[in-house]
């Protein structure tokens, strides 16, 4: 990823922090095949290894699994995101010297893919994951809340990853490289929008 040293994240907990709020990652791998992409749930165990440890689970169907990765797998996280109109800018009615440009959060996790097929190592991963979705409603549900048979006959059906972090990225590009004014101005005309993400990304400038 591209990393301007203005838009640069380091901070492991800014990082954890935003892979989590992302909830829905890109593992993309490298195969005998060429480049191969899934959308998954993850959950992160930042306390297993420098950089932490990602879990979750594919599809037995979805061929991505069965193709050799060749190197390091990547899982990339999207956080807010929103486009940035010139006219925001108060530097706009001076000099006129602006362009559009987009603010975003994300976070790129580098690691080895580690397969498994156990069905209590798969029951563990897929109850963490539904407990840490389902702990905000009011009332959660919980994988035992089903018939044990019923479940274990579903994790046959799928296959469990680890990926253990080796190299972690972050970008938050959020106008640092403005003027005050500017950002000011950004800033305002995202908490405007009606889109939800535009609102997210205002918050994060304040």
């Amino acid at each position: 990823m591209y990393l301007p040293p203005a838009f640069r994240e380091d901070d492991h907990a800014v990082l954890h922090e935003a892979m989590r709020e992302a909830r829905l990652a890109n593992l993309v791998t490298m195969t005998p095949e060429g480049l191969v992409a899934t959308p998954l749930p993850l959950f992160l165990a930042a306390e297993e290894g420098p950089h932490g440890t990602l879990y979750g689970h594919v599809a037995r169907a979805n061929p991505q699994w069965k193709l050799p990765p060749q190197g390091e797998a990547l899982a990339l996280f999207t956080g807010p995101h929103g486009y940035v109109s010139p006219s925001w800018y108060p530097s706009k009615a001076e000099h006129h010297k602006v362009v559009p440009t987009w603010n975003y959060v994300a976070v790129h996790a580098y690691g080895p893919v580690e397969l498994f097929e156990d069905a209590d190592r798969l029951l563990s991963v897929v109850s963490r994951l539904t407990a840490l979705h389902e702990g905000p409603r009011a009332q959660p549900w919980s994988v035992s809340d089903a018939p044990a048979d019923f479940i274990r006959a579903q994790l046959r059906g799928i296959i469990g990853l680890r990926l253990p972090i080796t190299r972690l990225e972050g970008k938050r590009k959020l106008s640092q490289n403005r003027s005050e004014a500017d950002r000011a101005g950004v800033a305002a005309g995202l908490a405007a929008s009606e889109n939800p993400d535009d609102q997210a990304v205002a918050r994060l400038m304040g």
